[in-house]
């Protein structure tokens, strides 16, 4: 018995030597070891960092085998990469690992395209379908994702679902609250936020009627209740206020200049302005001035992480855009427009200059002097820096010059010798802006911005027959301080403080030197205020309602004023939207009319500070009802309103008759009704919009207290058609409106001594306006990475004459003469423009 238990304790222990030293050959051996003997065996040497194949076991290739299969064989066996960098040096690196997936909106499960998701050194972007693909080197690799208006997402490679390219959801970062309510409310790209501002997207702008390109303030003319008088965009009237009662704002820098070719057209380039914001009413707490409306520009508040641009040429202007990466966080964006006009003449141009040249001395002068070398230049630059520098942090640099000019020379013979003087005009605003955001916490974020913004306008007027030169420049500089702090209290509600700080400097220049005279005006006036709003949202986000109140400080006049905001949108039955809004108001600039006369006509118009005395500070109350309905494609919105505005001069208001050199000061009171009917049958978009204006002055220190406004457009109907069909879109829309008011002279008694005897004051009207416009857009693309856009556009297909304003000279007999400025005849524009991407 003893005996078979020594014999099979002897078998158990010849098997386990058998299985310990009888394996195939090479199962178990130290991965340095393989390595070592592979390099004497072959002459090769493997590169690798020692702590990646420490305690790495695996079996010995078969000593059979060449080099790349013995490759191959310790690929499998150990999962890393062994990459050839030469015949004799192998490199060992970790194999990478593939994170992808759809990146989506948490609570609309929408696709979060140009989301930036990085690890280490790598680096990719999400698609339009928010599809991502990255690969790391280790599972505890940190990947992180960030998408503007959402919080970032910073997590190991491990706690990411790698079995297949699911959903990844980011959260929305609620301090940005406002959401669309009423979207394409005319065309797609033209939306109504739930805090009453009406938003227009140039990514995803389409086309309108009379516009090749995106104009920026051409476009907003657009909405009911936005007009311009006398067809510019240096004279918008917002529910018939002046053009001086809108605050314009690029990147929440304050400009004082909005238009080239004297307001012909917008200077602000559309291919680094992204979104443009119109605000009637409700306006947030933290902005002042403009008793009127805003209009706020903003560029792109995206990085981009590639390079695009575009290069384009129309037939008033050569035109660039770049927008470049600077790293993984930083990219820049570069703009400009030159005037084609000392090149060639085009049509376009031409029609333009007769414009504005119109009862100026450029188009008429005595008939001895004539006017030659006549030349019109344009040119803006424009540029935007942004940074992400932490997951925390966003910081944005802006910059933008722009400038006009119109030289000419007039001539004469004088006693036999031929005089020659030079009279030109220009404006130029330069501006510089800094912004900040940081997200300290989840639910608060401080904002602080500061900006330089310039403007001046300088206007030499020679006259060769008196041997006069006449010099007029008014410029602006001013200064804005701005930090807000805001605080998401819960999901619904966000509570918003901040300061504000202004100084505002104005200088007028008058200089004759013969006989000499010179008057120059400098004045300053700083402004201090603060704020404090909430934003609150119901959880059904069915009801938003923003209120706030603003407390001015005014140094200069040791003046405070309290002005209360409030914007409520609430939806109910489903299809319906009920929307309040209401603000106070004030502004302390306005621009003036010192005198009348008939050189070019800008310098007439002057930026001035308010005094608190002849020249009051501009005070505001508005108040508005809307209801909309919206339902398969239909849009139905109507709005009444209520304007009230105080503070105004009779120079800041452009009078032509007998109060044309008077001083006094006023108010108006402006009330209406804005509706617009809209539908969408697949690719075809009609729209049609009414207003109605009635606005009244009164001036208590006139002969005639309560009259017409000189923006009393009481009709306004315009409609549209737009289609689209693949790349190709087209548009066609007319435009009408009532006459402007003006007052005429007695009709038995027309004028007393060597005056006009003016009738009643604005009494008058004159001829219904009507324009009908037309424009295309072609967009293909020539490659991946190049694409070409083709437009043509005509302004006033009909030619029709449309009298725009009128006012009365004396004749040389002594007569009262009628003096009617003209519109635009048919203006054709055409476009064509390289897309870089």
């Amino acid at each position: 018995m003893s005996n078979n238990r020594i014999f099979l304790f002897s078998l158990l222990v010849c098997l386990f030597s058998a299985s310990l030293f009888g394996q195939e050959p090479g199962a178990g051996t130290p991965l340095l070891t393989v390595l070592n003997d592979i390099q004497e065996r072959y002459k090769v040497q493997f590169n690798y960092a020692s702590d990646l194949i420490q305690d790495l076991e695996v079996p010995a290739p078969e000593k059979d085998l060449d080099l790349n299969q013995c490759v191959e064989f310790l690929k499998v066996q150990t999962g890393l990469d062994f990459n050839f960098i030469s015949e004799s040096l192998i490199s060992i690196t970790p194999k990478p690992l593939l994170l992808c997936g759809y990146i989506r909106d948490k609570d609309t499960s929408e696709p979060l395209p140009y989301t930036t998701v990085q690890s280490g050194g790598n680096g990719t972007i999400s698609n339009a379908e928010g599809y991502f693909e990255l690969t790391v080197t280790d599972p505890t690799d940190v990947v992180l994702i960030r998408h503007i208006g959402h919080r970032s997402i910073r997590r190991e490679y491990r706690f990411f679902n790698t079995s297949k390219c699911g959903p990844v959801y980011l959260i929305e970062d609620r301090q940005n609250l406002t959401e669309i309510v009423l979207s394409d409310y005319l065309i797609r790209g033209m939306d109504k936020l739930d805090n009453g501002v009406f938003q227009l997207d140039f990514d995803k702008f389409t086309i309108l009627p009379g516009l090749v390109e995106g104009d920026v303030l051409q476009s907003v003319q657009a909405f009911p209740g936005i007009q311009s008088i006398d067809e510019t965009v240096s004279n918008i009237n917002i529910r018939g206020g002046s053009h001086d009662q809108n605050l314009i704002l690029w990147d929440d820098i304050k400009m004082y200049q909005s238009g080239h070719f004297f307001g012909l057209i917008s200077m602000y380039n559309p291919q680094i302005t992204q979104k443009v914001q119109l605000q009637k009413n409700g306006t947030s707490a933290a902005m002042t001035d403009g008793v009127s409306g805003t209009i706020a520009m903003g560029t792109d508040k995206m990085i981009n992480p590639e390079f695009k641009g575009s290069l384009g040429l129309n037939m008033i202007d050569a035109n660039g855009f770049i927008d470049v990466p600077l790293g993984e966080n930083t990219s820049v964006q570069l703009a400009g427009r030159k005037a084609i006009s000392d090149l060639f003449e085009t049509p376009t141009y031409s029609e333009y200059f007769k414009r504005i040249a119109q009862d100026t001395e450029i188009e008429r002068n005595q008939t001895s002097v004539t006017n030659t070398d006549v030349a019109f230049d344009f040119y803006d630059a424009s540029a935007r820096l942004l940074s992400k520098p932490t997951d925390k942090d966003l910081l944005r640099l802006n910059f933008i010059h722009t400038a006009n000019q119109v030289v000419f020379n007039e001539n004469a013979v004088l006693e036999g010798i031929e005089v020659e003087k030079e009279s030109s005009i220009e404006q130029k605003s330069t501006a510089f802006g800094l912004y900040h955001t940081r997200n300290w916490t989840s639910d608060f974020t401080t904002e602080f911005s500061i900006y330089q913004s310039d403007y001046k306008l300088r206007a030499i007027n020679a006259n060769v027959l008196q041997d006069q030169r006449f010099l007029q420049e008014n410029s602006v500089s001013e200064t804005g301080i701005r930090a807000i702090g805001r605080k998401n209290l819960s999901e619904t509600l966000e509570w918003g403080n901040g300061y504000h700080f202004v100084e505002t400097k104005i200088t007028n220049l008058d200089d004759v030197d013969n006989p000499i005279f010179r008057r120059l005006i400098g004045e300053v006036l700083r402004t201090h205020g603060v704020f404090s709003e909430i934003h609150w949202n119901s959880p059904d986000r069915r009801t938003s309602f923003n209120g706030g109140v603003r407390v001015n400080y005014l140094d200069k006049f040791r003046k405070f004023l309290v002005e209360p905001r409030l914007s409520l949108n609430h939806e109910f039955l489903q299809w319906f939207h009920l929307e309040v809004l209401g603000e106070f108001k004030h502004q302390n600039t306005s621009q003036i009319i010192n005198f009348q006369n008939d050189f070019l006509g800008v310098e007439k118009r002057r930026w001035q500070l308010s005094n608190n005395d002849d020249i009051p500070i501009i005070r505001s109350r508005q108040g508005s009802l809307g209801l909309s309905y919206v339902r398969k494609d239909w849009l139905i919105n109507a709005v009444g309103f209520f304007k009230g505005v105080e503070g105004i001069t009779t120079q800041s208001q452009g009078f032509t008759d007998a109060y044309e050199f008077v001083k006094s000061a006023g108010n108006y009171d402006a009330y209406g009704l804005e509706l617009l009917l809209r539908k969408q049958f697949n690719n075809l978009n009609t729209w049609l919009s009414y207003g109605y204006l009635k606005n009244q002055y009164n001036f208590p220190e006139l002969d005639e207290t309560d009259f017409r406004s000189n923006f009393d457009i009481r009709h306004t109907l315009s409609s549209g058609i737009t289609y689209s069909a693949g790349r190709f879109y087209f548009a066609l829309g007319g435009n009408w409106r009532t006459g402007k008011p003006f007052t005429a002279p007695e009709a038995d008694d027309a004028q007393a001594g060597n005056q006009i005897n003016y009738g009643p004051v604005n009494a008058n009207q004159l001829e219904d306006y009507f324009r009908l416009d037309v424009s295309a857009i072609y967009r293909s693309k020539l490659s991946d990475a190049i694409g070409i856009q083709a437009g043509l556009s005509v302004w006033n297909v009909t030619n029709r004459i449309n009298s725009i304003n009128t006012f009365y000279t004396l004749a040389d007999q002594g007569n009262p003469q009628q003096v009617l400025q003209e519109s635009l005849g048919i203006t054709p524009n055409a476009t064509l423009k390289i897309l870089f991407n």
